[in-house]
Formats: structure tokens, C-alpha cells, sequence
């Protein structure tokens, strides 16, 4: 969530980000700035008012030791009509800064100044590309049709106990699942970050502190007997850990990592692009997330970054690393790098981690701070990333690792896999 102070002094630089980020309702600015007004107008005339009511009760217990009675009286007469104003103003104000939390929560994090102005995906920027695209024979098979030659993945099955995008993993490739889990939960130990396991439902004070409320509301698995939510990500209950926290300065940086399914409704999708793991509503991933000084934050987001190339590198898998342009960053972001790897039997590519910086967003909403050297408390800036998610790296590892005698598993993953090939 922006802070009001900001918007106010930023106004013209607020509405120029927004534009970038294709922001649909720039009239909320003004809106924010009006209600703000309002805001610090009936506090002034409250504080005024309250201090007329201290000075004369003061004033009244003067006069009445003075043996004043009369004028105490007509001064305490006063008092009534005081108490009565301070309660309205109390309550204009209660009105008032509901309506201005209300517009708040609408308005998107500002993208960072390096972020590329575009609408859509095929405006994103190419930062890198690394690796070789396998070339494989025409006779290549998707990952689903792999998925069945070997008895890996019953899609149908799924579809059977729960429905489309709940697939079911069977032998050697429920011991991928586990591999892949194990293997990335190990590299981000040996990156320094601190294993959690964490519950797989969050109430919605973890949805809106993360920024899914109210803005991916209708994305997300919801129960309703108990008002909880199925997470969309690790991200949410991790970030979580530390709501209504201040930490210390030299607790910074803070790293976390955490294995969980995720849950996603991902409602309106259909086609080939979206056949197999391409997209699931249920699918397991690690997630890393920092809390960081904001000194430090790009920086950070940076090696985040290189740490999930090197598990793609270490899969051996070619991939590009995209940065996003305004018009496809997610509401919280400030700067968002979406890692893709190459599909070969596909023939494009399949996204597979987002790493994204969010600033203070997040932790204004979450009240996490931490106190700095001043001794002054201040918003902590929070990033996340995926390291990885399993299903279309799963897909890729199948499809470019297939050959005539069966798929060949990564050098890096047998010792987790127990067995070099599926056959």
C-alpha cells in the first residue's frame, strides 16, 4: 500500500507510474489527496476543540476554588456542548478515514524507473538469454503424451478425484516431484536462506498484507465455513511471518524458503498453450523471500535472480530472463523478472519463476519494520521469488531430455532421484 505522505509530495510522479503500470483509475489520486484533506481537517478542528475542553475544565476547577460557582457553571455548560462536537468530529473522522483506506488499498505499487512502458507480455524486455535449444527429432513428444508413455502422470485420474488441473504423479514421476522439491530446498539452504514449513490456508488480514486482497480475490481458493484461503503461493505466509514486526537493524537481511502446493483457480484458460502442466490449479513449489534494508533491496533482487538462473543452469535447461514491462507487472510489484525456460517439443517458451522487489508495499500494509541506527523505526522492503516451481520445469526436463532410449535425468538430480533414466 502507497503511504498518503508520499502520494501528496509525489503527486505528478505517482500519476506518471501509474500510466506506466496502465493504471485504469488515475482519478484516485485526487480522490486520496481530497479525502486526506478532509482527514487532517477534522483532526485540526477536533484537537482544537479538545484543547478548549482541557483548558476550561482546567479553568473551571480554578474558579471553583476561587469560590467562582456561577462562572464555573457557565463554563462547565459549555463543556457539554464541547463533548458533543468532539464525538461527531470523532466520528466524521472514523467515516473518513475509512473512505481513504478504501482508495488506497485500489491503488497498484509504483514500478521502478527501470520498468519498460507496454500492455502486454510481448512487450516485455529480453535481458538475457542462456543456454543451447536442444534440437530434437520430428517424432518429439509433448510432456503430456511423455507423461503417458512412461506412466508418469495421470491427468485423467486427477480429473476423476477432483477435476481439470489436479493431476496425479505416479512412480518415477511422483520421485521427480520429490527430487526437484529436495534439490531446490538445498541449493537455497547453501544460498542462506532459513526452511520453513508453513500452513496451506491463510486468513484474509495475510491476503491483503501480501497484496492478493482485495486484488486477486476471485483468483484464489476460498472456504467459506471459516473465512480462510488456500495460498496462491509460499509468498503469503512466509511475508506473513513477520506482520506487525519491527526487527532490528543488524537482524537485516532476513531469507526464508519454503516448500508448499499452491493453489490457483486460474479460471478462463483453455487450449493447447495451457495442455498438461502447462497450467495447473494445484501445483507444488519453493519459494524464497528476503526482508531487506531498502539500501539494499536491488541489489538483492538481483542476486536473487542469479540464484534461481543457477538452479536452471544446474538443471541444464536454456532459459531468458525477461524484465517486465508496466502493463503485465502483478498489482504489488515494483520491479518484477520473469525467468522462462525453452520447450523444444513446444517450441516456446514456458515460464517458471517470477522474482520480484516490492518495496515498502508489502510491509506498509503488514507493518513491518525495523528500527535503524537512529533508533527511528522504518518500512523494511520485502521481495520474493520462485526457486522453482515444479510443473513446467517438470515439463521441460521431460521434453528436451527425451531421446530414443528414454528421458535422461539431470547429472544434478540423481543423488536425489536414485535412477539416471526413465524408460
Amino acid at each position: 500500500m502507497l503511504q498518503v505522505s508520499y502520494i501528496r509530495d509525489n503527486r505528478e510522479q505517482v500519476l506518471e507510474r501509474l500510466a506506466v503500470k496502465n493504471f485504469k483509475q488515475p482519478q484516485l489520486v485526487d480522490e486520496i489527496i481530497e479525502l486526506d484533506d478532509k482527514r487532517r481537517q477534522t483532526q485540526t478542528s477536533q484537537d482544537n476543540i479538545s484543547a478548549e475542553a482541557n483548558a476550561a475544565a482546567k479553568q473551571i476547577g480554578e474558579l471553583m476554588r476561587g469560590g467562582k460557582k456561577e462562572e464555573a457553571e457557565a463554563l462547565k455548560s459549555k463543556t457539554g456542548a464541547w463533548k458533543e462536537d468532539i464525538k461527531t468530529l470523532g466520528e466524521q473522522l472514523a467515516n473518513v478515514e475509512e473512505q481513504l483506506y478504501q482508495k488506497l488499498v485500489l491503488l497498484p505499487n509504483l514500478p521502478h524507473s527501470s520498468v519498460p512502458k507496454g500492455l502486454t507480455p510481448e512487450e516485455n524486455e529480453v535481458a538475457l538469454e542462456n543456454g543451447v535449444k536442444p534440437n530434437l527429432p520430428e517424432n518429439a513428444l509433448p510432456h503430456w503424451e511423455l507423461a503417458t508413455k512412461y506412466n508418469l502422470i495421470d491427468f485423467e485420474l486427477g480429473v476423476k478425484i477432483t477435476g481439470a488441473g489436479f493431476p496425479v504423479y505416479k512412480g518415477k514421476g511422483a520421485k521427480l516431484q520429490r527430487a526437484l522439491i529436495a534439490f531446490f530446498l538445498d541449493e537455497a539452504e547453501k544460498a542462506g536462506y532459513s526452511e520453513v514449513m508453513l500452513p496451506l490456508m491463510v486468513n484474509e488480514a495475510s491476503g491483503f498484507g501480501t497484496g492478493q486482497l482485495p486484488d486477486k480475490e476471485g483468483q484464489m481458493y476460498f472456504v467459506g465455513l471459516d473465512n480462510l484461503y488456500l495460498i496462491p503461493t509460499a509468498e503469503v505466509p512466509i511475508t506473513n511471518l513477520y506482520r506487525d514486526v519491527i526487527l532490528k537493524a543488524d537482524e537485516l537481511p532476513v531469507k526464508n524458503c519454503g516448500y508448499t502446493a499452491c493453489f490457483r483457480r486460474e479460471a478462463g484458460s483453455y487450449g493447447a498453450h495451457v495442455r498438461g502442466l502447462n497450467r495447473l490449479h494445484q501445483f507444488d513449489k519453493v519459494e524464497i523471500v528476503q526482508v531487506v534494508h531498502p539500501d539494499t533491496s536491488y541489489t538483492v533482487l538481483e542476486q536473487m535472480s542469479l540464484h534461481v538462473q543457477g538452479l536452471l543452469q544446474k538443471l541444464g535447461l536454456p532459459y531468458r530472463v525477461l524484465r517486465l514491462c508496466g502493463g503485465d507487472m502483478g498489482f504489488a510489484s515494483a520491479l518484477t523478472y520473469d525467468m522462462e525456460t525453452w520447450s523444444a517439443a513446444q517450441q516456446r517458451w514456458l515460464e517458471v519463476s517470477s522474482v520480484s522487489n516490492f518495496e515498502t508495499f508489502q510491509s506498509n500494509r503488514l507493518k513491518l519494520r525495523f528500527r535503524n541506527a537512529e533508533g527511528k523505526t522504518q518500512l523494511a522492503h520485502t521481495l520474493n521469488g520462485s526457486a522453482l516451481a515444479l510443473p513446467r520445469i517438470v515439463a521441460t526436463l521431460l521434453e528436451n531430455n527425451q531421446t530414443e532410449n528414454g528421458i535422461k535425468i539431470p547429472e544434478v538430480l540423481v543423488p536425489y532421484t536414485k535412477f539416471e533414466w526413465i524408460d
